[in-house]
């Protein structure tokens, strides 16, 4: 419960008393936002860096999946644009707030995307929030990060490094800086991040009011390439994730909207590096899982965790904090396995019944080994924690809808075969912007390969995919306008240029652009067109079709 500044009794200067007696303030820093409002020059603002061909040379990016030469020619101190929501500029939050240790680990991080994690946090958080900061080094073996970091770090009191003795991963390496951190709250942040005006406030608020609630920022984008800052795609979503475990954001749903947008809204799943909890709380709940080795699966860990043992997770749209989205992982992680093994464990410590979704999905990880999973199963009894079935009906209620576990039937499936040419739609690679060719069908070639890029599957969402619809890939067709080429993009699920019709005519029509997919043999071209019943290219056979299906997709579609 945040109160505005009307109608409440001014006590002192700065402090409000609010109706449940406590005393609220404005936590804004005046000074050092009109500081930052005045500083011009390279990414200040949050603006792009204006590249140059050089600038893109492959070797800025391969030592930190990232555009370290951009990185190094804006200041450690730029500043961002305060996107948040205008209510959130009228907000007052309790005078006396828990101090945080902020804990950030890093593993061969760039020097400067490094000091201005540190550099944002100290600048745009009130000091007397800030116990301390942990900058906790997993095994770099780069220079800069040895003795020139802890000469530079001198000069910033409330900054300590601890550095492990080995290779220990993301999760160990956490557990060891919240092993040491003297706050009363944790808040862990990544170490290319840049916080935003007055982010803290409204998070150790939260925990203030509820020492058992998690709370994540709202996570905005620093371009990997140039360092422009700006939101996400949705803003505003909520965390989830799909059976083969692979994190989602899923709209708020109606019944979860808040009048105020700027309030904050509950969440099942967390995205992972960047949260804050009540230190003894987090200990309560056994902090990371220790048999989860290296990184993935952790985020979800740590969220059913706190739903289904008596706590509860938010999201802070007040709170915003710019991550760099890194182009690829620039160093080997130690242990390959890792992901499927914890992800593995999660699901059998908490997933009870529905672990069987993943694993029908995913068949290989029903025979691997989780490890001793004795003392996660003593802690859930221990800690009373509700099952899975709970969470999946009270916390994450909306998610079957976008992610069902049981996949609902397919309209239509298998090759794609031209009426006209009796050739085959075919996608030669899976990646995303490659488009789709016509080529002669390989049923006819005599070799059957569901592997092969001639299956496709039109779902129940809607889309078309690649692949039989026990294992469709996650990229769709996609079409932009009329005349557009046919090309394969990661899907969304959200319909629009991805939504498509297979009507009676055997016409594959897209709404969006009102037009039919269509194609020339000759150039083995497939693209949109202006619907003709008559023509033939535009006529198109699926091997399998569920007619019940079709019929319910075609009726809705009226």
């Amino acid at each position: 419960m945040f109160v505005c500044l009307q109608g409440v009794n001014r006590v002192g200067k700065d402090a409000q008393l609010g109706p449940d007696g406590v005393r609220r303030k404005d936590w804004h820093n005046y000074e050092a936002i009109k500081r930052d409002a005045s500083r011009s020059g390279n990414g200040e603002q949050g603006k792009p860096f204006p590249l140059t061909d050089a600038d893109r040379v492959d070797q800025a990016y391969r030592e930190n999946g990232f555009n370290i030469y951009v990185s190094d020619r804006i200041s450690l101190n730029r500043s961002v644009p305060d996107i948040r929501h205008p209510n959130c500029k009228q907000k007052l939050y309790a005078e006396k707030l828990p101090n945080t240790s902020i804990i950030i680990p890093f593993h061969n991080e760039g020097w400067s995307s490094l000091l201005r994690t540190v550099h944002s946090v100290l600048n745009r958080s009130p000091p007397q929030l800030i116990a301390e900061v942990i900058l906790v080094d997993d095994f770099s073996d780069k220079e800069h990060l040895k003795t020139a970091l802890e000469e530079y770090m001198v000069r910033l009191p409330k900054v300590r490094i601890l550095r492990t003795k080995k290779r220990e991963g993301l999760i160990r390496t956490r557990l060891l800086g919240a092993g040491l951190a003297k706050g009363e709250v944790i808040t862990f942040l990544d170490s290319h991040c840049e916080a935003n005006v007055n982010w803290l406030p409204p998070l150790l608020d939260r925990i203030a009011q509820n020492r058992k609630t998690i709370v994540c920022p709202m996570i905005d984008v620093i371009d990997h390439d140039n360092f422009g800052y700006e939101t996400q795609a949705g803003d505003a979503m909520r965390g989830a994730f799909d059976w083969e475990m692979y994190y989602k954001r899923i709209p708020i749903p109606t019944e979860l909207q808040n009048n105020d947008p700027s309030e904050p809204f509950e969440s099942p799943v967390m995205a992972g590096g960047l949260f804050a909890v009540d230190r003894k709380w987090f200990w309560e709940l056994g902090g990371y899982d220790t048999g989860l080795e290296i990184w993935g699966g952790e985020q979800y860990e740590i969220s059913f965790k706190v739903w289904m043992c008596g706590g509860r997770m938010e999201d802070i749209p007040c709170s915003r904090v710019g991550h760099i989205y890194r182009k690829y992982v620039p160093y080997k992680v130690p242990g390959g396995v890792s992901l499927a093994r914890n992800l593995k464990r999660v699901a059998e410590v908490w997933m009870d019944e529905y672990a069987e979704y993943v694993y029908q999905r995913r068949p290989e990880y029903r025979h691997l080994s989780a490890g001793d999973m004795t003392a996660q199963k003593e802690l859930r009894n221990r800690l009373n924690c509700k099952n899975f079935k709970w969470f999946m009906s009270e916390v994450a209620w909306d998610l079957p809808k976008h992610y069902p576990p049981v996949e609902p039937p397919a309209a239509a499936w298998g090759e794609v075969r031209n009426v006209g040419s009796d050739m085959c739609m075919e996608s030669k690679h899976f990646a995303s912007g490659t488009p789709i060719r016509l080529e002669s069908c390989v049923k006819g070639r005599g070799e059957v390969s569901w592997s092969h890029g001639q299956v496709f599957t039109f779902g129940w969402r809607e889309d078309i995919r690649v692949g039989d619809p026990m294992h469709t890939k996650k990229v769709c067709f996609d079409a932009i306008s009329h005349n557009s080429p046919v090309t394969l993009y990661d899907c969304h699920g959200m319909k629009g240029n991805q939504l498509w019709r297979y009507r009676k005519d055997k016409s594959l029509y897209h709404p969006v652009s009102n037009s039919c997919i269509d194609c020339s043999p000759n150039e083995r071209r497939i693209f949109m067109n202006t619907c003709d019943p008559s023509s033939l290219s535009q006529q198109w056979l699926f091997e399998r079709t569920n007619s019940t299906v079709l019929d319910h997709f075609n009726q809705g579609a009226n």
